[in-house]
């Protein structure tokens, strides 16, 4: 029953983390795209009344005219509507992901013990105070010396998420230590909504309201750490999906991975905001393609001579070994793996099988053959955190199984 309840509020979690982060980042791409593409006003009474720029859109059979004030109207209208709810309802939805699968279950995805062998108060512990102190650090370098050079800010925060990156993966599981990276730039976004973007906005309103001249240190700040956002943005997405894909988190090198396509995907943001401004500079999208290629040359899986020190070529065993490859195989896929990934897993904190890939069969395991190599054997990353203690011999033997069906 354990298992069922904790399935149905990672659904239910994961739907509307979902929903409010397409709307979140929605928004955010839209007024992105929107400021960027702002004209200068054509009416002399607009430019009179304080706007900006202005834009003219068609979109869902209607036309829309939308403009920007340099700073506020002389009179503020009854209904001005706020962007906010999206960002908090995200990270809400997000912390409570976190806290149902990676801290509730931190024995299964968050600790590793061939990594760091932690106890589970030990391993939660260090989950937060990641999050928590990836916000306090970024938040010091904004506001010093740093904040005042969007250059020299922008190696810092390099040097500071690849050092974060590395130390993650070399205490959590590389699942673990991807999805904390994750929060803890998802917190950065969020803080900086509510701790910069939303209380310069107060203060435009107040100046507003009262007539009064308005600090522009407010409007600098806040548009400096929005800016930050819509980069974070692409990594942070990658990291959502990266529970999926074992060969990224499961790499030896996980922690290159992880920053190699963490900068790809700002690099590709880069560029659309440089298109924003009728700047096509597809030497952007080129150098991310060039850092995606590296990746997938360093996640290519290795030949079989090399994936462990105690594989050896099929080719060299002898017949009557090769012929208990199957018998073997199936005897620790059922030990391992089958304790999960069952009509009726056994496994404590599992309804249903993962994915829904069951190995109750031989034709099952047959035909998830390449992904029980990828991942039990190539990158090692199942079973999770080793729970049922597969040795490197196990993993040998499955290496050598998977060569003989390729023949």
């Amino acid at each position: 029953m354990e298992g069922y309840i904790l399935d149905w509020l990672n659904l239910l979690g994961r739907w509307v983390h979902m929903i409010t982060g397409i709307a979140w980042i929605g928004a955010s791409f839209y007024f992105i795209w929107l400021d960027n593409h702002l004209e200068p006003v054509k009416d002399p009474a607009d430019d009179e009344k304080g706007v900006s720029g202005e834009l003219w859109a068609l979109h869902g059979g209607g036309i829309y005219h939308a403009q920007k004030y340099k700073l506020a109207p002389n009179k503020l209208p009854e209904h001005l509507h706020w962007f906010k709810w999206e960002a908090y309802t995200t990270w809400i939805t997000g912390m409570f992901m976190m806290a149902i699968i990676y801290w509730y279950g931190a024995d299964l995805y968050l600790i590793d013990p061939s990594v760091a062998d932690l106890s589970k108060p030990v391993a939660i512990l260090i989950g937060i105070g990641t999050i928590v102190i990836g916000w306090l650090a970024y938040d010091f370098m904004c506001k010093s010396a740093l904040g005042n050079d969007d250059k020299k800010l922008a190696i810092a925060l390099f040097v500071f998420v690849a050092v974060v990156a590395f130390v993650l993966t070399q205490i959590f599981s590389g699942r673990g230590a991807f999805m904390h990276y994750g929060a803890m730039l998802g917190t950065i976004m969020v803080g900086n909504v509510f701790f910069a973007i939303m209380p310069g906005q107060r203060a435009l309103m107040a100046c507003a309201e009262a007539g009064t001249p308005v600090d522009p240190e407010h409007g600098r700040k806040a548009k400096q750490r929005s800016v930050h956002n819509t980069y974070f943005t692409l990594p942070v997405l990658f990291v959502m999906i990266s529970n999926h894909y074992a060969m990224t988190y499961g790499h030896w090198l996980n922690w290159l991975i992880l920053i190699g396509i963490s900068i790809a995907g700002a690099l590709i943001r880069i560029y659309f905001v440089q298109r924003h401004f009728g700047k096509n500079k597809p030497v952007y999208l080129g150098v991310a393609a060039v850092i995606l290629l590296a990746v997938s040359f360093i996640m290519a899986p290795k030949p079989a001579s090399k994936i462990a020190s105690t594989t050896t070529d099929a080719s060299a065993t002898s017949v009557v070994e090769q012929n208990m490859l199957p018998i073997q195989a199936r005897a620790i896929i059922k030990t391992r793996c089958s304790t999960c990934h069952s009509a009726t897993p056994t496994q404590p904190g599992f309804a249903a099988a993962p994915k829904g890939v069951i190995y109750d069969t031989e034709h099952q395991i047959n035909k998830q053959a390449v992904t029980i190599h990828q991942q039990a054997v190539v990158s090692k990353a199942m079973p999770l955190g080793n729970m049922t203690q597969m040795t490197d011999e196990e993993r040998s033997i499955l290496d050598r199984w998977f060569q003989s069906i390729q023949e």
